[in-house]
């Protein structure tokens, strides 16, 4: 028996009352609402939609669903690849996709205020007009930044600026409870008691709603140049990482990527940016490297440096994307890759570890060993500066319970030797239900019990997106 009641009549007028004109009840609600990126990890549809515009809607939804025990799955834009935004117990999703207001820039202080429903790619485009750059740079760019927040999602950039977390201030929070909290300050440095606004960030929505966000801005740097490394094998590609990060120049961006996965792309996109053959030898992996600094002279220097590095390491060639046309054609390659294998695939499941960078190579030449013994295919890509990879099971062919039982098998040793080799089982898409076992077999039951007891602190009733990150019920 649930621990959980259904929504009465009574509850929804009361939701209707503190979200007038945006709740949506059973058969009005949009089927996108019952899954995430990854519907392999099941859908559900939730009883109630609120879909909220402030702080204060969003804490009376939260104590009235509280107060009647009816478990509330908050949602950002849905981009989410673990089923952290799904209500698999029923009861209410908030979305707020709503909240998507930019309130207000303190240049001086070099923060902005948003509401957290704005997106990625909102934000980034708005803050380059004044001058800024947001560094955390994902690749899903029509993601929330709430849902960036709750994730700590990394991206392109973290191999130089670091991930989302490294760039938040202050943010406000609804708690289980409908209490509302406002956790850090605009300042760059705190020792003032156990640091809440960091335990929120990663928290995946299961220890209160972010409803505004204080968020760090860089100057945008003047010139930005991206090169296009060619290979002829992935072991030489992948080897190059360290010695490229020891040169000292500072990537901005470090991308390795093999060329099934780059021709799937490029014909998902119809347009051809990566050369296939270089002096009558077949390219079968890149790196997709940028480097930004204050002017052209600066940057010609690391592209002469970063030359030597590469192709004294192995590489057949470099090409150098100097031009806003080539930079964007190289990288809306890498940007769709997802989409690319979303398009092309029936059935589909993924893993995001990220290990120690000079093991990049030894776990990519696991994988693709242990992959031969699966009726699936394995496709391969990721953050080489960071050691984060997105590795990606895909069929066409397989029925849904072969399909399941082989992946949960390969997941198993794939995580297990993530683990072994120094790294951990996600690096920016998160635990939400999907990956809830294989966190616990990594980190053992002691850290399970002490995340299980912030959550009962947070959350006493376990109403607050339940079933997610460390609490299984």
């Amino acid at each position: 028996m649930s621990q959980y009641n259904k929504v009465t009549p009574e509850l929804i007028e009361a939701l209707k009352a503190a979200v007038p004109g945006r709740i949506s009840v059973n058969g009005d609600i949009n089927e996108d609402f019952s899954h995430d990126e990854m519907p392999i990890y099941g859908k559900a549809m939730p009883e109630v939609v609120a879909e909220c515009l402030t702080t204060e809607e969003v804490a009376a939804v939260m104590k009235l669903c509280n107060d009647n025990r009816v478990p509330v799955t908050p949602r950002g834009a849905g981009t989410g690849l673990t089923g952290g935004a799904v209500a698999i117990h029923g009861g209410v999703v908030l979305s707020t996709t709503k909240m998507n207001k930019i309130l207000s820039y303190d240049t001086e202080n070099m923060v902005v205020q948003v509401q957290a429903g704005v997106l990625l790619n909102d934000l980034a485009e708005d803050a380059a007009k004044q001058g800024f750059l947001y560094p955390p740079d994902p690749g899903e760019k029509f993601a929330t930044l709430g849902g960036n927040v709750a994730t700590n999602a990394g991206g392109m950039r973290a191999v130089k600026y670091g991930a989302t977390r490294d760039y938040v201030r202050a943010m406000t929070v609804v708690l289980p409870t409908g209490e509302i909290v406002h956790l850090g300050a605009s300042v760059s440095k705190t020792s003032s008691g156990y640091s809440l606004l960091n335990l929120m960030i990663g928290s995946e929505g299961t220890l209160g709603i972010i409803t505004e966000l204080t968020l760090k801005l860089i100057p945008a740097p003047k010139e930005v140049i991206s090169l296009v490394v060619l290979y002829e094998n992935l072991e030489d590609c992948i080897s190059t990482v360290p010695k490229l990060m020891m040169a000292n120049l500072h990537p901005q961006a470090l991308e390795f990527m093999e060329r099934e996965i780059v021709r799937l792309s490029e014909s998902y996109l119809g347009k051809s940016t990566f050369p296939q053959t270089f002096e009558g030898t077949d390219v079968n992996a890149y790196l997709l490297v940028t480097f930004d600094g204050e002017n052209e002279d600066q940057l010609t220097e690391i592209i002469e440096q970063a030359s030597e590095v590469v192709l004294e390491a192995g590489a057949l060639d470099v090409l150098v994307a100097d031009t806003p046309q080539l930079k964007k054609d190289a990288w809306a390659a890498r940007s769709t890759f997802l989409e690319a294998i979303e398009a092309n695939t029936k059935l589909l499941d993924e893993c995001d570890v990220v290990v120690p960078v000079n093991q990049i190579a030894h776990y990519v030449t696991y994988i693709k060993e242990i992959s031969e013994g699966y009726d699936f295919e394995v496709k391969s890509f990721g953050h080489a500066g960071d050691g984060n990879l997105h590795i990606y099971t895909c069929s066409n062919d397989m029925e849904l319970a072969a399909f399941e039982q082989q992946v949960a098998d390969f997941m198993e040793k794939a995580y297990a030797k993530a683990t072994e080799l120094g790294g951990l089982i996600s690096g920016e898409h998160g635990i939400g239900h999907g990956k809830l076992d294989y966190l616990a077999q990594m980190v053992g039951p002691v850290n399970m019990r002490l995340m299980r007891g912030i959550k009962e602190v947070f959350d006493p009733n376990l109403v607050l997106n339940p079933g997610k990150v460390c609490y299984k019920l």
